[in-house]
């Protein structure tokens, strides 16, 4: 693809914040201990700007994360090539493992992917479920975006 295709169909600021706001799942890859990737879904949410998720403190995510650092998360959207949209971030983890720092952050996700569910519930659950938990913030190094609806149907 030459740079002015790629260029055409890449996304603002304001559109990659708009596309994230507008998706539930996450893709989140980590590297395993052999080099090759592991691939999960997750809900999450953004905290002071950043992609935040959490999970259990003994998955395989976690454990790779707490080996190296690198990871890269996707979001993505479109079933037909002219509809793909999608946001890659690479960069690093930050893991949050103390309690009192992960319930707000799983707070966080519940809020945003369970809305009908009353506050005092999900404080509830965000409070026990941090116990055994680790909160993951990514730390970006590169934003990869594309748009493939700005093509306007031309390939």
């Amino acid at each position: 693809m030459s740079n002015n295709r790629r260029d055409a169909i890449r996304m603002t600021d304001e559109e990659i914040e708009s596309f994230i706001d507008s998706r539930k799942s996450l893709q989140v890859g980590t590297i395993e201990r052999d080099g090759s990737i592991h691939l999960s879904t997750l809900w999450f949410a953004v905290v002071d700007g950043k992609i935040v998720f959490e999970t259990y403190t003994k998955s395989q995510k976690i454990r790779n994360l707490q080996r190296d650092d690198r990871i890269t998360i996707l979001v993505e959207d479109g079933l037909a090539y002219e509809d793909l949209r999608g946001v890659m971030i690479k960069g690093r983890a930050r893991l949050v493992t103390d309690h009192a720092a992960v319930h707000p952050l799983a707070l966080a996700v519940m809020r945003r992917n369970q809305p009908d569910v009353p506050d005092e519930l999900l404080d509830a659950a965000a409070a026990e479920m941090s116990a055994k938990r680790t909160a993951v913030v990514v730390e970006p190094s590169k934003v990869v975006s594309w748009d493939h609806t700005k093509l306007g149907s031309t390939y």
